[in-house]
């Protein structure tokens, strides 16, 4: 019982500290909770780790009450995603073809939200794909958004 005890509040100390790296912008609640913080949409910003100048705003909903606060409850597959060029495009690093932009734990160890990046070369345009998976079942539910390179004015 101790060791299931433990192992229980090392996963919620794992899920809490593999976290993302988005910055919340904004939220909205949707459904009141008597005990623990509402249900809501949250809206986060994160920059693409490897091209600088793009910058990829996604929206979710986050379960609120008592297991939303301690991080017990799994999320929805919902999530809606706009990437834009928000300066000079430059690449950083050596791209991988769906290579994972962002992560974010969606359940206590099963389920992950993750947005991965294409480069369609002919259209030059960078691709952005948002999906939810599970270890055993994914979900189909996506979201998709892309990156046209244009020239950036210096000012």
């Amino acid at each position: 019982m101790k060791t299931n005890i433990c192992v229980t509040m090392l996963l919620c100390c794992a899920t809490i500290v593999s976290g993302s790296y988005a910055e919340e912008v904004g939220s909205v609640d949707t459904k009141f909770k008597m005990l623990g913080p509402d249900h809501k949409i949250v809206i986060e910003a994160f920059d693409d780790p490897k091209i600088e100048g793009i910058t990829c705003y996604l929206s979710r909903s986050k379960k609120g009450g008592l297991k939303g606060m301690v991080g017990l409850a799994e999320e929805t597959s919902d999530a809606a995603l706009s990437c834009r060029q928000v300066g000079p495009i430059r690449q950083v690093g050596e791209l991988k073809e769906g290579e994972r932009v962002f992560s974010e734990s969606r359940s206590l160890i099963f389920k992950k939200l993750q947005v991965v990046r294409f480069y369609d070369k002919k259209r030059h345009t960078y691709i952005y794909l948002a999906y939810s998976d599970r270890l055993i079942e994914g979900s189909p539910q996506h979201a998709i958004s892309t990156v046209s390179i244009q020239s950036w004015a210096s000012e």
